[in-house]
C-alpha cells in the first residue's frame, strides 16, 4: 500500500463535499452520460478513494437490496445463519411459520455478540438467542422475533423489559436467494426485478439446491473491480483462455439491452457438455430454441448468476474496505440431480472447476488493482460492445452516488 504524507488543508464546511470526491463524482456523471459507442472506464480514483468508498457504503450498500444467502441455508424453524454485512453483525432466523427474520446480533445489555464466531457455528438450530456474556435471551418466534425473553437479576433496577428488542432489518426471498436491506424505507426488492424474473422463469432456480459454497476473504481489490470482472465475458479470451474460452467463447456473447439494476447476457457453448453438468438453450423471441449455452444474469450492486439447465453458480461480492472485498461462490443443481448417474463425480469436477476459474479471476482483479495505483495514473480506457453491463453499471452508480 502506498502511503502519502498528509498536508495541511482548510477544513471543509459542514455538509460540503471534498474537492477530490467532487471531481470523481463529476467524472462519473460525465461517463454515465456517454453512449455505449463512446463509453470509457471509470478513473482510477473511483477504485481507490476512501471518501468515495464511504459514500458507496452509505448510499448503496446501506440502502440497496443485497444478496446474502440461499433460503435453504436456513432450512427449518429455529434455524439460524450468522453473517456480517459491512461491519454489521447479523443473524438470519426462520420462525415456526417459515418466515425469515434478519436480526442484529448485538445484545442490548453490554453489546456482546450473541453468536461469537470463536465459540458458535456459522449455522445451526436454536430455540432462542442467548447471550453468552450475561445470558440475556431473545425470542425467535413470529412477530416477537428479537423480543427480550429473559434478563437475569434485573429485578432490583428500573428496567422496562417490554421495550428491549433486537433491531430487525428487512429481508425477502427472490428465486431462492435471501435479499437483505439495511434501509427500513427501501422499496420492496421484487418490484425492480420483475423483468429479470421473466427472463429466468423457465429455469425454476428457486427450488434448486446448493451443493458447494466457497468463500475468498480479504481479496486485495476494490469491490467494483470484481463486479466488473464478473459482469463481462470479454476477458474469457485472456484470463480464461485455457478453461472457459474454448467452450464458452467470450467473443460470441450476446449482451441484452437492459438498463437499471439488472442485466442479462448469453454465451453459446462451442463444445457442449464440457462446462457444468449440462447445457442451456436460449429461447428466441419467436419461441424457437437456438444454440445451447449459458445465461448470465446480474443484479447491481453485488450479485451475478450463471445458469445452465442442470447447474448454476451464484457469485456474491461484499466490500470490506476501499481496496478489499470478500467473494462467495455457491454452486446449485435441480432437486433431482443427486439421483442422476455419475453425479458424485460431476460434483467433484464442478468444485475443482469453480476453484480454478476463481483463481484465474483473482489474478485479474489483483492485477487491475495494482494497475490502478500506478503513477502517473492511467487514463480512461474504452469499452468493447461486450462490456455493455459495465457501461450500465456506471449509470447505476451515477444515479445512486450523485
Amino acid at each position: 500500500m502506498t502511503v502519502h504524507r498528509a498536508t495541511a488543508k482548510t477544513p471543509a464546511a459542514p455538509g460540503s463535499t471534498p474537492d477530490a470526491l467532487r471531481e470523481v463524482l463529476a467524472e462519473l456523471r460525465r461517463l454515465a452520460s456517454l453512449p455505449l459507442e463512446r463509453g470509457q472506464t471509470l478513473p482510477p480514483q473511483a477504485y481507490t478513494s476512501p471518501e468515495l468508498y464511504e459514500r458507496e457504503v452509505e448510499r448503496i450498500f446501506r440502502r440497496e437490496w443485497l444478496c446474502v444467502a440461499r433460503a435453504e441455508d436456513i432450512p427449518q424453524p429455529g434455524s439460524y445463519l450468522r453473517l456480517d454485512v459491512l461491519g454489521t453483525p447479523l443473524v438470519i432466523t426462520r420462525d415456526e411459520e417459515g418466515e425469515l427474520h434478519a436480526l442484529s446480533r448485538v445484545c442490548r445489555h453490554r453489546f456482546m455478540d450473541l453468536l461469537p464466531p470463536e465459540t458458535t457455528p456459522e449455522r445451526g438450530c436454536l430455540k432462542r438467542l442467548t447471550c453468552p456474556y450475561h445470558t440475556w435471551t431473545y425470542r425467535l418466534s413470529g412477530q416477537y422475533a428479537g423480543q427480550l425473553a429473559g434478563a437475569p437479576l434485573m429485578q432490583r433496577v428500573d428496567f422496562d423489559r417490554s421495550g428491549c428488542r433486537l433491531p430487525a432489518h428487512r429481508v425477502e426471498v427472490w428465486n431462492g436467494f435471501v435479499m437483505l436491506n439495511l434501509d427500513p424505507d427501501a422499496a420492496p426488492a421484487a418490484a425492480a426485478l420483475r423483468g429479470l424474473d421473466l427472463r429466468l422463469s423457465s429455469h425454476g432456480i428457486a427450488d434448486w439446491v446448493s451443493v458447494h459454497t466457497q468463500t475468498w476473504e480479504g481479496v486485495p481489490a476494490n469491490w467494483k473491480v470484481a463486479v466488473e470482472n464478473g459482469s463481462e465475458n470479454y476477458h474469457h479470451m485472456g484470463t480464461h483462455a485455457a478453461t472457459l474460452d474454448p467452450v464458452l467463447p467470450g467473443r460470441d456473447t450476446e449482451v441484452d439491452e437492459c438498463d437499471g439494476r439488472w442485466f442479462t447476457m448469453f454465451t453459446p457453448l462451442s463444445a457442449p457438455g464440457q462446462v457444468g453438468t449440462g447445457l442451456a438453450r436460449r429461447t428466441s423471441r419467436s419461441g424457437r430454441e437456438s444454440q445451447p449455452g449459458m445465461l448470465i444474469a446480474g443484479i447491481f450492486p453485488q450479485f451475478v448468476l450463471a445458469i445452465l439447465p442442470d447447474s448454476a453458480v451464484g457469485i456474491r461480492w461484499l466490500p470490506t474496505g476501499p481496496a478489499t472485498h470478500d467473494t462467495q461462490i455457491t454452486a446449485m443443481v435441480p432437486p433431482d440431480a443427486h439421483s442422476t448417474p455419475g453425479f458424485a463425480e460431476k460434483l467433484v469436477a464442478m468444485r475443482a472447476q469453480i476453484a480454478q476459474i476463481q483463481e484465474e479471476d483473482l489474478v485479474a482483479v489483483r492485477g487491475v488493482q495494482r494497475g490502478l495505483a500506478s503513477h502517473p495514473a492511467p487514463s480512461n480506457g474504452r469499452f468493447s460492445h461486450l462490456e455493455r453491463p459495465l457501461w450500465q453499471f456506471q449509470r447505476y452508480l451515477a444515479e445512486r452516488l450523485s
